[in-house]
This record gives C-alpha cells, sequence and structure tokens, in this order.
C-alpha cells in the first residue's frame, strides 16, 4: 500500500498485513455455500419482517459447521474472519439479485446487531447494502487493513479483541480503524444518499 494515501482520517496507514493465506478462497467458497444453504431455513424460522440478522447466521454457521472435516479451521476466529467475507459476498449477491426473487421467498432487510453501532438494531434494504459493498471497496483502496476491520465487525460480529488477533494487531490500533471506518464510511453514504450502519 503506498503510505503517502493515509487511512481513511487521512493520518498515514500503517502497512497491512500479508495476503490471506493461499486456502482463504476455496474456504470462503465453501463456506459461503453453506450459509447460503442456512439463510432460507434462518428466516422460516425467524419472520421478523423477513430481515436476516447476519451476525447470528455466521454464529449459527460456526455450532454447525466447524466441525466439518472437509475444511480446516484454526479455531473459532479464523472460522469467523472467513465467514465475514463469505457473508459480505452472499448479501451482495442477494442484493443484486433481489428484483429477481418472488416476494418472500428470500429476506427482504439484513440488521445488524445494535452493539456495533452503539445503538438500536438497524436494517438495511440492498440498496443500502449495495452502496455500504462500494464504500467498503474504496475504503480498502485506501486502508485494506481498516476496510477489513468493518467487514468482520458489521458482517460476523466480531469483538474488537479477536479482530484484531486475526490481524496481528494491538488492541489500540484496531480501536483506532473502526472508528476512523465507520467515521468515514458514514459520511460516504450520508453523500450518496443511504444509511448504514454507524
Amino acid at each position: 500500500m503506498d503510505p503517502k494515501l493515509g487511512d481513511a482520517a487521512g493520518s498515514p496507514a500503517p502497512e497491512c498485513p500479508d495476503a490471506p493465506l493461499p486456502e482463504l478462497d476455496a474456504a470462503v467458497a465453501e463456506l459461503y455455500q453453506g450459509l447460503r444453504r442456512m439463510a432460507q431455513g434462518f428466516v422460516r424460522r425467524d419472520r421478523r419482517g423477513l430481515t436476516l440478522s447476519a451476525t447470528e447466521l455466521v454464529h449459527e454457521a460456526y455450532h454447525r459447521l466447524a466441525g466439518d472435516e472437509r475444511l480446516k479451521w484454526r479455531d473459532e476466529r479464523h472460522f469467523l474472519g472467513i465467514a465475514a467475507i463469505a457473508m459480505r459476498r452472499l448479501l451482495v449477491e442477494h442484493a443484486r439479485n433481489r428484483a429477481r426473487l418472488k416476494r418472500g421467498d428470500a429476506w427482504r432487510k439484513v440488521t445488524f446487531d445494535g452493539e456495533l453501532m452503539g445503538g438500536p438494531e438497524q436494517a438495511l434494504d440492498g440498496e443500502d447494502l449495495l452502496a455500504l459493498d462500494t464504500a467498503l471497496k474504496r475504503l480498502a483502496e485506501i486502508d485494506p487493513r481498516q476496510a477489513r476491520v468493518v467487514e468482520m465487525r458489521f458482517f460476523a460480529g466480531m469483538s474488537l479483541v479477536d479482530v484484531g488477533r486475526v490481524l496481528g494487531v494491538n488492541r489500540r490500533t484496531v480501536d483506532r480503524d473502526w472508528a476512523h471506518a465507520k467515521h468515514w464510511l458514514k459520511r460516504q453514504l450520508a453523500t450518496a444518499g443511504h444509511s448504514a450502519p454507524a
């Protein structure tokens, strides 16, 4: 990363850890399929306005899929870090395909845990999710680690301590990344006329 770019707050950005391990793509693909199968069952059980709770589904997936012998997880943090990527892909695909889905066949909105946002639980519709994904891609070009922190927090509900352990940075650094990235995303999405977890 070019250090002159700085982070979302305009400060020089520390180097991001090395790229993910080579087996990451295969693990994400496998977990993506598992999450996709589970999503419809989740909504059938809990039809709160046909919303899907991303973090609840990811944590349920851990209990159901972590013992799958086809994949090797180092620990729960490793699983959740990969699940965050898979869940983001699943939600973006759903948002892009929503016009082709029959009413009632899939969730209409995705809820994010209020604890992540310092307020009540918040639901995003398909357009909001696509706007969030686009903003995260822009953030990743500026500061990949900040984008990854947001991804793990929003899409897998990981604690800041666990996020720091996955990324190999201390709590102070991940706290700073989280605060700066949320502020940057809130500005970006407000400018575009979208709501977002903030």
